[in-house]
C-alpha cells in the first residue's frame, strides 16, 4: 500500500507536469525566430511548427522506456529465485488471461500511434490560434467521441443519464469556444500581443476585416482541436481492442507508441521536405522549422522541457491510476485544466474580462459537471432515471475507465485507466504475483 505522503506526491506531480506541458507548448509557440528586431510585432516571425512539436511528444513517450529498463536491470541483478514448477496449476486456472504482447505483435501499437500522430498534430495547429486555457478545455470534447465509439465498436452500453451528460459536456465545450472567440481581442493586448497571430496574416493592418479574421482564427483553432478528438478517440478504441486481448506493461505500451510515432514522422521527412509540399504551408516546412529550432536556444530548451514533462506526466498518471484509482486521475486532470487557466492569467497570456470570461467559467463548469455525472461522481438530476443497481455495479469499471482519460494527454492509454484488464505486473514478476493471488483476479490499478 502506498504511504500517506506518496499519494499526494503522485497527484501533485501529475497536476504539475500536465500543466507545465501545455504551458511550455504555448510558450514555445510564442518564441520569435526571425525578424525579431522589427519594432512592429506583426512583422515578427514566431515558431509555428506543429510537426516538430508532435515529434517532441513522441520522444517524451519514448523516455517511458527508462523506468522499464531500470526495472529490468534491477531484476536482472537482484532477481529472486522462483520455482516455475509450482506455477503450473495456477497458470492453468487462468488460461483465459490475455496472452503477452511480444514479437511482431508489438507492431499492432503502430495503429494507435498513427492516430496519436494525426490527432496531436491537429491539436498543435489549433493551439497556435487559441489561448492555452481554451485549448485545454476544448479537449474535454474527447469524452463524447470516446463514448460514441465505445458504443459502436466496443459494444458498450450507455444509459440515458450518460447520454445527457455527454450533451452537457458538448454544451460546455461550445461555451468555452464561444468565449474564446469573444475574448480574442483582449488576448492580443496581453504582454505578448503577437503570440496568437499566424504567419498568413502578420502583415495585415488592424481593421474591421482583420478583427473578423482574428475571430475566425479562434473558431478555426477550436475546429482543429475538436477534429483531433476524433483521431484520439479512435486511438483509445483501437488500444482498447489490442490491449484487451494482449497483456503488456503500461509504460512499455506508451514507450512503443512513442517509438512508432517517431519512426512515422522520420519516414514522412522526405515527403515534407519536397519544396512544393513545404511551400504549401509553413506548418509543414520541416527544413525551415529545423533551422528555426537550432538557431533559437529557447525553442530547443522548451522542446526538452516538453519531452520531459510528457514522460513524467505519463509516469505520474499511470502511478495514480495504479495506486489510487482512475477516478482520482480524472479529478486530478480537472485540477490540471483549472491550473493552466490560472497560470496563463497570471502570466498575462490571457485576461479575465467581465462578463465574457464568465462564459468560459460556465462552460468549464458544465464540462466538469457532465464529466462527473458520466463518471458517477455526482448523482444525475432526479428527473433522469439511472441504471438498476445491479447494472450500475456491472458497468462501474467501464464507466470509470472510459472517462478517466477525458482530458489526458494523447499518450494515455484507456486500458491503463482500468478498462482493459491487461497485466500491470512488471516483467519478470508474473510468477510471484500468481503465488500471491487468492482468486482469479490479478493486480489492478483501479
Amino acid at each position: 500500500m502506498p504511504s500517506s505522503l506518496y499519494v499526494p506526491v503522485l497527484l501533485g506531480g501529475m497536476i504539475l507536469t500536465g500543466s507545465t506541458n501545455s504551458l511550455w507548448s504555448k510558450w514555445q509557440d510564442m518564441q520569435c525566430v526571425d525578424n525579431c528586431a522589427d519594432p512592429d510585432p506583426s512583422k515578427r516571425v514566431l515558431y509555428e511548427q506543429p510537426v516538430w512539436q508532435t515529434l517532441q511528444m513522441f520522444l517524451g513517450e519514448m523516455l517511458c522506456f527508462l523506468p522499464v529498463l531500470y526495472a529490468w536491470l534491477r531484476s536482472r541483478y537482484h532477481a529472486r529465485a522462483v520455482k516455475l514448477e509450482e506455477e503450473t496449476e495456477p497458470l492453468t486456472e487462468h488460461a483465459d488471461q490475455p496472452e503477452p504482447l511480444q514479437g511482431w505483435k508489438f507492431l499492432l501499437l503502430w495503429i494507435p500511434a498513427a492516430c496519436d500522430l494525426t490527432g496531436t498534430t491537429l491539436m498543435n495547429i489549433g493551439l497556435l490560434y487559441t489561448p492555452v486555457s481554451i485549448y485545454q478545455m476544448t479537449r474535454g470534447a474527447l469524452v463524447l467521441f470516446v463514448g460514441v465509439f465505445s458504443v459502436l465498436f466496443l459494444k458498450r452500453r450507455l444509459w440515458l443519464y450518460q447520454w445527457i451528460s455527454l450533451i452537457i459536456v458538448m454544451s460546455g465545450v461550445a461555451l468555452v469556444g464561444y468565449s474564446g472567440s469573444l475574448i480574442k481581442d483582449a488576448v492580443k493586448d496581453a504582454l505578448v500581443p503577437h503570440s496568437l497571430r499566424s504567419l498568413a496574416s502578420r502583415a495585415a493592418p488592424v481593421t474591421a476585416k482583420g478583427e473578423a479574421e482574428d475571430l475566425g482564427k479562434v473558431l478555426v483553432g477550436v475546429f482543429f482541436i475538436l477534429f483531433a478528438q476524433i483521431f484520439t478517440a479512435t486511438q483509445f478504441v483501437v488500444e482498447e481492442k489490442i490491449l484487451g486481448r494482449y497483456a503488456v506493461s503500461p509504460l512499455v505500451a506508451v514507450g512503443f507508441e512513442g517509438l512508432f510515432g517517431t519512426i512515422s514522422i522520420l519516414m514522412l521527412f522526405p515527403i515534407l521536405t519536397i519544396p512544393s509540399v513545404a511551400a504549401a504551408s509553413p506548418f509543414f516546412d520541416l527544413g525551415r522549422g529545423w533551422s528555426q529550432m537550432v538557431n533559437t536556444p529557447t525553442v530547443i530548451y522548451s522542446g526538452i522541457a516538453i519531452a520531459i514533462s510528457i514522460s513524467l506526466f505519463n509516469f505520474f498518471g499511470l502511478s495514480v491510476t495504479r495506486h489510487v484509482s482512475a477516478t482520482a486521475r480524472s479529478l486530478a486532470d480537472t485540477c490540471r485544466t483549472l491550473a493552466i487557466w490560472i497560470i496563463s492569467l497570471g502570466l498575462g497570456w490571457e485576461k479575465f474580462l467581465i462578463p465574457i470570461s464568465f462564459l468560459q467559467v460556465l462552460g468549464f463548469s458544465l464540462l466538469v459537471y457532465g464529466t462527473f455525472v458520466f463518471n458517477n461522481l455526482v448523482r444525475p438530476p432526479p428527473c433522469v432515471p439511472g441504471p438498476p443497481p445491479a447494472a450500475a455495479g456491472r458497468d462501474e469499471e467501464e464507466r470509470e475507465g472510459l472517462l478517466s482519460g477525458t482530458l489526458d494527454e494523447t499518450a494515455a492509454l484507456p486500458a491503463d485507466l482500468g478498462q482493459g484488464g491487461y497485466d500491470v505486473v512488471p516483467e519478470g514478476q508474473h510468477a510471484l504475483a500468481a503465488n500471491k493471488a487468492t482468486s482469479p483476479q490479478h493486480p489492478r490499478s483501479d
